[in-house]
């Protein structure tokens, strides 16, 4: 492959593939090029580097199929990666992404959960995760749920709509959340403030007593701003009045999306925090991927065989020219930008994900125990699933429910309590 990328051969659009001196480009060789790039990049070999991102750029597509969309979004990340180390004039221009502006529209209320309901996605691990807690908090007056999510509390109506069933009448409820969160996509057009509002009147119809609290942002010395976010992000839990807890509640710290966003050496810090608070039950639902290697090479092995899976579902789920289906891909964009750029995973605005393995194993040297969740949760699951793409599907690992997509683990959800 580097004696073909070095010699400048041709390369010719066919279909929804490429060909490469004759060759059908398929995911292994589209993968083998972005390899070679990311090899290229980190040797500092702008030659070769310049080579592998002209093939891709001719691979690439906004608009083709799944393996051309994703390929355009590493592309992107893989030139303004190499733009930083070695000045613009060594890289390829990529191709225009019809989406850009996916990463800056600010939803309403209404889109959020047109874009939440596209796949499974996110609602598999709200539906897991309320499984637990309902189990969690069953029998108790009063309940508070620390909600560090991305999806501006999309999960808790249902909620609210189980504990509104509660055999004896539903707890007084409080849903936290801090006002620093991940600066990522989605966006809603709609302050916390007004968002609790709505889901204070969604809980009155239902007959639930919801108290909405957000936390101040804590201060720091930090003089760049994605390294103060990325510390605010790690210290939420870490200032117990802030969260205004009280005696006799019952509290569940729920992670959505959350722990990647954390850096890496302050993720012990983060659980210890959490474990700290005494809470009933502390819920962890992340995407499952090791995607924190110090190799460039490695996160974009990473990036191309876990991305791959949504971009393939979202290909049975909408149309190739839906909004929808750009604004997630978009989403994805951002992460791999993230994963791709820095190579300090600890720096400002970096976003790691690691395996629900990794994260069980993490979890239980931080002094918690797993909860294995119900049937009646991974009924509930099951239910969800049937209502998408029949290459959904639902595995138990150990104590975690872990949805798949055509075999391949995407998202897994983790309940636990302190030992």
């Amino acid at each position: 492959m580097e004696q073909e990328l070095r010699s400048g051969s041709g390369i010719r659009a066919q279909g929804s593939t490429a060909c490469f001196s004759g060759a059908l480009i398929d995911g292994p060789r589209i993968q083998q090029l972005l390899l070679h790039c990311a090899a290229a990049l980190e040797s500092n070999d702008v030659t070769l580097a310049q080579q592998a991102m002209w093939v891709l750029n001719n691979i690439a597509s906004a608009q083709g199929d799944p393996n051309q969309r994703l390929t355009s979004w590493l592309l992107r990340a893989l030139v303004a990666r190499a733009c930083r180390l070695c000045g613009p004039a060594a890289a390829v221009r990529p191709l225009p992404l019809s989406n850009d502006d996916g990463l800056a529209r600010a939803m309403s209320v209404t889109e959020l959960a047109d874009y939440v309901d596209l796949t499974p996605w996110h609602r598999f691990g709200f539906t897991a995760s309320n499984g637990a807690i309902l189990r969690a908090v069953a029998g108790r007056a009063a309940v508070h749920v620390v909600d560090l999510s991305v999806t501006h509390c999309m999960q808790w109506p249902t909620l609210i709509d189980a504990l509104s069933k509660r055999p004896g009448g539903p707890p007084a409820l409080r849903i936290t959340v801090p006002s620093a969160r991940p600066a990522v996509p989605p966006r809603l057009g709609v302050s916390d403030e007004a968002l609790g509002l709505r889901l204070a009147n969604f809980a009155k119809s239902k007959g639930v007593q919801l108290e909405f609290n957000v936390t101040e942002e804590t201060t720091t010395e930090s003089p760049k701003k994605a390294d103060a976010l990325h510390v605010q992000l790690a210290s939420v839990l870490s200032d117990p009045p802030s969260l205004g807890l009280r005696d006799g509640e019952a509290l569940v710290v729920n992670c959505q999306s959350w722990v990647r966003h954390v850096a890496p050496g302050s993720r012990d810090a983060f659980l210890d925090a959490a474990r700290a608070l005494g809470p009933c039950l502390v819920t962890v639902t992340d995407e499952d991927a090791d995607l924190d290697s110090p190799s460039l090479a490695s996160r974009i092995a990473g990036c191309f065989d876990f991305h791959w899976i949504l971009f393939d579902a979202l290909d049975t789920a909408a149309p190739r020219d839906s909004p929808r289906r750009m604004e997630h891909e978009a989403a994805v964009g951002r992460k791999i930008e993230s994963v791709v750029g820095p190579d300090d995973a600890d720096g400002g605005g970096a976003e790691r994900a690691e395996s629900g393995a990794r994260l069980a194993d993490r979890m239980r040297r931080n002094g918690f125990v797993g909860v294995r969740f119900e049937e009646d949760a991974a009924g509930e699951v099951r239910r969800l699933l049937s209502e998408h793409a029949t290459g959904w599907g639902v595995k138990r690992v150990e104590d975690m429910l872990v949805l798949t997509w055509k075999g391949h683990g995407a998202v897994y959800t983790s309940a636990w309590t302190p030992n």
